[in-house]
């Protein structure tokens, strides 16, 4: 292989996903199988496997069992919203966004106590062990599951007030600013580190991804005078999602 020149299965990965790009291959229809890939690029059965890899690993192709490897059908992304706004009645923007359109946007979360990992307690500025409260969300859109959220609030802060339970009591989903302000806590700053990895199993079960799909996990921390009030992963697939933030310009 000469300088700048790609490896053969690059080469036919490349090939391939042009044709499905460009319509030659449609959603649904069976990728070449292994020995016609090899017939017809003149290449090793290992390029011709690992060609198909690639494109499995981009998420352009699913297997099917028994059947073979097919196009998948290609989303066209949607944006999830992330602002800096605080609408009126302190609502979240996913809140938000279904009260103000057509939104047929669903969740649904459960609360526990817990102990802080070693990397929760790292963000939360706690002991490892410390208590928590836990809680899950799955978010819905037309009943497809479209966002996971999990979030830690430390029980030394929201512990034995009406505010414990993100999800019940008067304040129930109202937002973290919202909830904290009640108790005399007032944030004041929000961080937000967006970063890319393979989605884990438990979490492309639930999100109806395949093994290998990339989803964006924002890692967000709300602070009230420079102390950790709250912190969350978000979760979401991103081929099917884009994040969108509209932030205040002072």
């Amino acid at each position: 292989m000469t300088f700048g020149e790609q490896p053969a299965y690059l080469r036919v990965a490349g090939d391939l996903r042009k044709k499905i790009v460009n319509g030659s291959l449609p959603p649904h229809t069976r990728l070449p199988s292994q020995a016609r890939i090899r017939e017809e690029y003149g290449v090793s059965d290992t390029v011709a496997l690992e060609a198909r890899k690639v494109l499995m690993a981009e998420g352009l192709v699913e297997g099917r069992s028994g059947s073979g490897t097919y196009v998948r059908e290609r989303p066209v992304p949607r944006s999830v919203a992330r602002s800096g706004f605080r609408p009126a009645g302190g609502a979240t923007p996913f809140r938000q966004e279904q009260a103000d359109g057509e939104g047929r946007g669903t969740w649904e979360s459960n609360s526990a106590q817990a102990q802080a990992s070693s990397c929760v307690a790292e963000r939360l500025d706690i002991k490892p062990g410390d208590r928590v409260m836990c809680t899950r969300y799955v978010f819905r859109e037309a009943g497809e599951a479209m966002m996971l959220s999990t979030s830690w609030e430390p029980l030394a802060v929201t512990g034995r007030t009406p505010v414990m339970l993100p999800e019940e009591g008067p304040l129930g989903g109202m937002g973290v600013v919202e909830r904290m302000a009640a108790i005399d806590v007032i944030v004041d700053n929000v961080t937000e580190e967006v970063g890319a990895r393979p989605g884990l199993a438990e979490e492309l079960v639930t999100l109806g991804g395949v093994p290998g799909h990339v989803v964006l996990v924002i890692q967000r921390t709300f602070f009230a005078s420079g102390r950790p009030v709250e912190t969350a992963d978000v979760v979401i697939p991103a081929d099917r999602y884009r994040v969108a933030y509209h932030l205040p310009v002072k």
